[in-house]
């Protein structure tokens, strides 16, 4: 197939070494095309290569990137989705699948017009491992691949034949999720980050030093295991209040982790190896932090993770406070107005929003 990867980064490049090794012809679209070699390998943490493939190209005009796609894959981050999705559309065909990697975002409802003209949308749940670039246009570590995939669509009776394509591209079982919701609701960035995130900086303002900041993973502690769980309960709650779709795939992320108290949460999450010694996004000023609010843990998982979450709760009439304060937290210290708004894409009631995700 011909195979476009929009997006060379860390996720992007590790795609576009799946896709090539498995033959598929890889253009990636990005904007230093002049970056990229190409044979590009993944490699493990210990430097081993694990994976390699020889793209086609990489380019950076629309027309030369979609034109004549078979699959997309998009990679870039949540708030670039409507800019990506308004140059793939005069250049896409019926029947072109684009996968937004992650589905979460609201990458489904800026990819609207695509899927109006034939395009089936589909996404990933999560990633399939953690993927850090080594040397941009070359090389990406790749730790923790997943023993699963799962994956949904729009319409839904295309997901199953998505599944199959992924599955085969990283020699992982894919499993069809009912709903694209299920990946719109999952609780994993959107919830898991921002959590750790207001605990970490709950006291931040404008002049503000920090001496020291903990690890993002390594150190996480027992109040942010609480209010997770908390939250992780809301993310249910909203489910359940949904009740015209069948969101089975949104798992508690107590079920996800294995780990039902604050004091086993906290003992997991600190312990898994691919997390080790991610440092929590801070920019260094003399000797001394300040929360990163230009990191994507910012600029994604807040505007276009929670902010989503918390406005389908409010369609459904369901009550989510420990939510609700993060995020105006969040609007709090934040100055960047970018934001996910169903409104945007003319779903301002819970009858068109159903309307919208049972096509």
């Amino acid at each position: 197939m011909n195979i476009t990867i929009a997006g060379g980064g860390n996720v992007g490049t590790q795609f576009a070494v799946h896709c090539a090794e498995k033959g598929h012809r890889v253009t990636i679209y990005t904007s230093k095309p002049k970056s990229f070699e190409k044979d590009l390998v993944i490699v493990n943490e210990n430097g081993r290569v694990i994976h390699k493939g020889r793209i086609a190209r990489a380019v950076m005009e629309p027309e030369e990137a979609f034109t004549q796609a078979d699959i997309i894959f998009v990679t870039v981050p949540a708030h670039c989705m409507g800019g990506i999705a308004d140059k793939i559309y005069p250049h896409i065909k019926k029947g072109v699948k684009i996968g937004l990697i992650p589905g979460s975002g609201g990458g489904e409802c800026a990819f609207k017009e695509c899927a109006e003209k034939g395009a089936v949308i589909f996404g990933l749940q999560r990633v399939p491992s953690v993927a850090r670039l080594v040397r941009y246009g070359s090389s990406v570590c790749a730790t923790g691949y997943r023993e699963r995939l799962h994956a949904a669509a729009l319409p839904s009776k295309e997901a199953q034949g998505c599944c199959e394509i992924l599955g085969r591209i990283f020699n992982i079982p894919c499993v069809a999720l009912p709903e694209y919701l299920d990946l719109t609701m999952t609780p994993s960035n959107p919830v898991l980050h921002t959590v750790r995130l207001r605990t970490l900086f709950g006291d931040y303002c404008n002049g503000m030093r920090y001496d020291t900041v903990p690890l993002f993973y390594e150190e996480w502690d027992q109040i942010s295991s609480e209010l997770l769980l908390r939250c992780d309960e809301e993310v249910q709650d909203i489910c359940k209040n949904l009740k015209e779709f069948d969101l089975s795939g949104v798992r508690p992320l107590k079920e996800h982790y294995e780990s039902d108290t604050a004091e086993r949460m906290t003992q997991k999450i600190s312990s898994i190896p691919a997390f080790q010694g991610l440092r929590s996004p801070t920019v260094e000023i003399d000797g001394k932090f300040i929360p990163d609010l230009d990191s994507r843990y910012f600029t994604a998982d807040f505007p276009y993770g929670l902010s989503i979450l918390v406005q389908i709760a409010d369609l459904s009439h369901t009550d989510v406070p420990n939510m609700k304060e993060i995020l105006r937290w969040y609007h709090s210290i934040s100055t960047d107005r970018r934001e996910f708004q169903y409104a945007d894409y003319g779903i301002r009631s819970y009858e068109e929003f159903v309307r919208f995700y049972k096509q």
